[in-house]
């Protein structure tokens, strides 16, 4: 990957809860240096002091909305300031508050754009200059599986997810033999993220879902795996579902 590949370096987004924390617990486990980012800080303070104790890892953090450019850039400064380069970046943040198009909430689309669009193209413009001048580099973006089918009262957030899935296959062919790009598309995970969701048929709809979702383990242990793949090998896209998820 790079000549700090036993230790890579990474900034991790959405890191304060759910895929995100756990993908912290795997990577500093695997020995990654790390630069945890959300919006809770007092959420990345207590699990960069879990990380140090549990697994002896080097993590900092540093509160930040992906939607502020400006507040991104600034995490991939500090980054580069304190560990002298950056060797991943994993745009996990996201949020999912699903509604019919009829209900009109059109603040939550807005919230669905800046944060899952918006918040994914302000990571790759804060590092990927860099890496493209060191050579090397591995951007990884979560997507979902609704970035390949559309269900009802999911337009929006799908079409964010088909977004970042366009984002990153044009970043890979821009890029390729310099930038390792992969796309992680996870189906039904048990975390915060509908904890977002406002319109009450889709809560509903929820509750009566008949479905064992995974925990967030199992989407870190796949991050994990592409990022330990030899140099030269790109993983560019990975579903996981759950084994009784229909789509």
């Amino acid at each position: 990957m790079s000549p700090s590949e036993n230790h890579p370096v990474v900034v991790l987004t959405g890191a304060s809860s759910g895929i995100g924390a756990a993908t912290a617990h795997t990577l500093a486990e695997g020995g990654c240096r790390l630069m945890l980012a959300a919006r809770r800080a007092d959420r990345l303070r207590d699990l960069a002091a879990e990380l140090a104790d549990q697994h002896g890892a080097e993590a900092l953090y540093r509160a930040t909305d992906v939607t502020d450019r400006e507040q991104v850039m600034a995490l991939a400064d500090a980054t580069r300031k304190h560990f002298g380069r950056i060797d991943v970046l994993i745009n996990n943040a996201g949020v999912m508050p699903l509604s019919p198009l009829a209900a009109g909430h059109v603040g939550e689309w807005e919230q669905m754009v800046d944060v899952n669009i918006k918040g994914v193209l302000w990571g790759i413009h804060a590092v990927l200059g860099d890496m493209l001048e060191q050579k090397s580099g591995h951007i990884i973006n979560v997507a979902s599986v609704a970035g390949h089918w559309v269900y009802p009262a999911f337009s929006v957030y799908s079409a964010t997810k088909w977004a970042v899935r366009a984002i990153s296959e044009g970043l890979r062919q821009e890029t390729r033999g310099k930038v390792r790009v992969t796309i992680i598309s996870p189906g039904a995970v048990a975390t915060e993220l509908t904890d977002s969701i406002t319109d009450e048929g889709v809560i509903e709809a929820f509750k009566n879902a008949d479905l064992t979702p995974l925990e967030p383990e199992t989407i870190a242990r796949a991050i994990r795996w592409a990022i330990e793949q030899p140099a030269g090998v790109a993983v560019n896209e990975v579903i996981v579902r759950p084994s009784d998820q229909e789509r």
